[in-house]
Parts: structure tokens; C-alpha cells; sequence
């Protein structure tokens, strides 16, 4: 499945050093800080996207798509979506897809959220890992379905959730968000064989999945779900490539009366069939030619991790901090240095001018979560701040 020869894609053909100004553009991360940390203004190492342009590729065919100037409806259900998904798994996953087997959505949770409503009822428990990215929750609540978490590694706890009488449906995240864990293949078949026994239903979000760093190797849920059995697989390019603003998501069912209810629902009730015409531009290009972006960039976020880890490591050598297995969350278990949380934060916030996610929101106090999706210049100020704030704070308790 990995290309060793491109595992160490070399960055000099593409600028991710460069700054790109974001202020100002509706930007979430950056002009939006105050809305979950009380104060503009701060340096951000929160929301999961991006600092880095796109592909060049990718910014190309947009332009190529606005300069015909018609921006009529679309259809997704076409060859060049379709076969640019298909060609993508088989050459990037070495899994076979068909294209019958694919659903479009405008969004992946919105996608999560179609298939709780056809595989559950309310009241249905629904399994996720713990730590837990912090829609999962809020999604499952809104569906009137009860969240069963399930500590990330604790399979007694995973049989024992999934074998409950009401539990419907095993809510996947691989690579796991917010840990960066990739799936082995025995895991994965392990988590397949209690599924089947117990007759849940797997959604399985890998809106992660190219992000896996070598030698970790994601394996799409689709190599271990049977063709007529109840599984789903729910992703986009957005993460991998920086495009969520673009919207559009796209899914792999392999029930084909599920994906039948799934697109019925979002043409008829939803009225949301029609795509966004320039996510769909950005996927094709992104599949069909951005393949040395993607390299380039993977090799890069992993300097930023090793960055973070020789920083941590030798500031606090109990950390032991090791990057994660994929993606470019830095998820940091502060509880060896015994400082408070609400501390913490507020020398990040107050002194340092920087905004990092607490672990609260994830169900994991005692944990941050570092974005160093970034220049390498940034990345390098978010964990100098985190190194002074926690030695700020621990002076501050040896004094008192």
C-alpha cells in the first residue's frame, strides 16, 4: 500500500515555509479565536485545517472551472468524480472500489449523521474510541442516540459496549482523531469480528487517512466489510489537501439498499443532491494530479512533529512525547508535569498570546491538542509558548 520511493518526497518544489496571511478572510482558526478562547488576537494552534496553500494543481483547475464563468447546478454522479475516487484507492489505498459503491455528501458528518438515522433508532447506543473528536458527540446527541465511549486500546471495554442489547452502530475514527492512531490490520480485523458478531453497523470516518505516516500504513474500512453487509466509509479530500472551505464529501457504502435510502434522503428530503461544483474540481484535481503535494507536504508536517518532540523532550524528559502515527494534531499528555489545566491555559492565553486546545473538549483533561498544520516558523512558536506557559505555572506552584 505505501510507496516507499515517495515516503520522502522532498519539500523543495513547494513553499510551506512562507507565511500566508489568513486574517481577514472569515477564517475560523485565526478571525475567530475569541468565539472559544474569550480573546482576539491570539496566535492559533487550534481548529483542524491548515495554514498551507492547497496543491498548485488543485488551485489551477479552479481557476480553469471559474474562467468558463457558468456556475450552474452539477451532478456528481459522473466519470470524472467517480473514476479519480476509484483510480485514488487503487493507487494510493490498493483497495478496490467500485463506482457504483459511491455516494457523495456535502459534508462528512452530515453523512455520519444519514446513516445513524438509517442504521439506528433513537435511544441506540453508538460506540466511539475515547479521546473523542468533539463532533462525534454533538452529532450523536442531535440524533437522539446515546454516545457508549470506549477507552482507545481497551478491548474488553469495546466487546462489552458492543455486545450490549442496543447498541447499533460502532463509530470508527481511522486514523483516530485526536491521537493520530492508524489501525494495524489485525486491529481492524479484530474490530471487524466483534462487529459481525454482534450485528453492529460500522461507520467508519478516514477523513485523515493520506495523512498516515510511514511505516504506518491506513487500511480503508472497505478491505474488511463484506459487500451486503452494514458498513460505511465517510471521507473527502478537505484534510489532506486544505480544501474544506470548498465543502463535499463522498462516502463508500457497500449495502446497496442503504445507499439507495442515503441518496434518496438527500435528494428528496434534504433537497442537497446538487454538489458544489468547485469541491468537485478540487477532488479530481487533487486525486488525478496532487499526489507530489502530498508527498511534499507529509514529509514536512513530519519535521514540524520531530520539532515538537525534540523541543518537549528536552524540556521535559518525563513527557517522552512521540509524534503521532498520522495527520498533524499534536496530541500531548500533560499529566506527568502535574500542572492544572485552567492554569495552563491562562499563561497560554494571557502571557504567551497563544490558543492551543485544551484535551477537555475531547473527553481528556490533562491533554492538549497542537496544530502544526503551519510553517515550521509557527510550529516552533506554538511549543516554545506551551514549554515557558507550563514552566510559568509550575514556578508559580513550587512558590505557593
Amino acid at each position: 500500500m505505501h510507496h516507499p520511493s515517495r515516503a520522502d518526497q522532498s519539500c523543495d518544489a513547494f513553499d510551506f515555509d512562507t507565511p500566508v496571511d489568513r486574517h481577514g478572510t472569515w477564517c475560523t482558526q485565526w478571525d475567530y479565536v475569541e468565539d472559544r478562547f474569550g480573546v482576539p488576537g491570539l496566535l492559533p494552534f487550534t481548529i483542524s485545517d491548515m495554514d498551507f496553500e492547497t496543491a498548485p494543481e488543485v488551485l489551477s483547475a479552479l481557476r480553469g472551472r471559474l474562467d468558463h464563468g457558468v456556475l450552474g447546478y452539477s451532478r456528481w454522479r459522473q466519470d470524472d468524480f467517480l473514476s479519480a475516487i476509484v483510480d485514488w484507492y487503487g493507487t494510493r489505498h490498493a483497495t478496490e472500489v467500485t463506482p457504483e459503491s459511491i455516494v457523495y455528501g456535502p459534508s462528512v458528518i452530515y453523512q455520519i449523521s444519514r446513516l445513524l438515522g438509517l442504521w439506528s433508532a433513537p435511544g441506540d447506543g453508538v460506540v466511539v474510541h475515547t479521546p473523542t473528536y468533539d463532533a462525534f458527540p454533538k452529532t450523536i446527541a442531535a440524533n437522539e442516540r446515546r454516545l457508549l465511549g470506549c477507552p482507545l486500546g481497551d478491548w474488553a471495554a469495546l466487546e462489552r459496549l458492543l455486545a450490549l442489547p442496543d447498541t447499533s452502530v460502532l463509530l470508527l475514527c481511522s486514523p483516530h482523531n485526536p491521537t493520530g492512531h492508524v489501525w494495524t490490520e489485525a486491529e481492524l480485523n479484530r474490530i471487524a469480528g466483534l462487529c459481525a458478531r454482534y450485528g453492529v453497523a460500522v461507520i467508519s470516518d478516514e477523513i485523515h487517512s493520506d495523512l498516515a505516516h510511514p511505516p504506518h500504513v491506513h487500511r480503508p474500512w472497505a478491505l474488511h466489510g463484506g459487500l451486503d453487509e452494514r458498513w460505511a466509509v465517510v471521507t473527502s479530500a478537505s484534510k489532506s489537501f486544505n480544501i474544506p472551505a470548498l465543502t463535499g464529501s463522498y462516502g463508500i457504502i457497500g449495502d446497496a439498499a442503504t445507499r439507495e435510502a442515503y441518496l434518496r434522503h438527500l435528494k428528496e428530503a434534504d433537497g442537497l443532491s446538487s454538489p458544489a461544483v468547485l469541491s468537485l474540481v478540487g477532488h479530481i484535481a487533487a486525486y488525478r494530479e496532487g499526489a507530489p503535494w502530498l508527498e511534499a507536504l507529509g514529509t514536512y508536517l513530519r519535521g514540524n512533529l520531530q520539532l515538537v518532540a525534540d523541543h518537549l523532550n528536552k524540556a521535559f524528559p518525563p513527557l517522552n512525547w512521540t509524534p503521532p502515527q498520522a495527520g498533524y494534531l499534536a496530541w500531548i499528555d500533560v499529566r506527568p508535569l502535574e500542572v492544572d489545566d485552567e492554569a495552563l491555559q491562562r499563561e497560554l492565553i494571557e502571557t504567551q498570546k497563544v490558543a492551543i486546545m485544551p484535551g477537555t473538549p475531547y473527553g481528556s483533561p490533562g491533554h492538549l491538542r497542537l496544530n502544526v498544520g503551519c510553517p515550521r516558523a509557527k510550529a516552533e512558536r506554538g511549543v516554545t509558548a506551551l514549554i515557558e506557559a507550563v514552566r510559568a505555572v509550575q514556578r508559580r506552584a513550587d512558590a505557593a
